[in-house]
């Protein structure tokens, strides 16, 4: 049931339904109508909950999950994902790169301001 599953992966079960929605988790049903998940649901949420905190879109899970198997750092890929997942990473580091920069020209503008006259320096 949803509550077992959330209980057991730490995620609330209106994260799990909006994962069902997206066709990321597939419960079965009881004959009760109730969504049965299996043990192999938990490994499904972790992936899905690492993937997503490493930036990804729930499309791009998506099109991951069904060939992912093992659960990370051993996850094994479909080759065919490798360029979805470089792609990511060119793109992490070019915001990397853009905020890098950001912070470094807030930092000369602050280097370089000088205070009008009675204001308090704490802001």
């Amino acid at each position: 049931m949803i509550g077992e599953l959330s209980r057991r992966t730490g995620v609330g079960a209106h994260l799990l339904r909006y994962y069902e929605d997206q066709g990321l988790l597939e419960p079965g049903r009881g004959a009760n109508g109730y969504r049965e998940y299996t043990d192999d649901a938990v490994l499904t949420v972790t992936q899905i909950r690492g993937l997503l905190e490493a930036g990804l879109s729930t499309e791009d899970i998506g099109f991951l999950l069904p060939c992912a198997t093992g659960a990370a750092p051993d996850l094994e890929l479909c080759p065919e994902l490798l360029d979805v997942l470089r792609a990511h990473l060119r793109g992490l580091d070019e915001r990397i790169d853009t905020l890098t920069r950001s912070r470094q020209a807030l930092h000369g503008y602050l280097g370089s301001t000088r205070l009008c006259p009675g204001t308090d320096q704490d802001g």
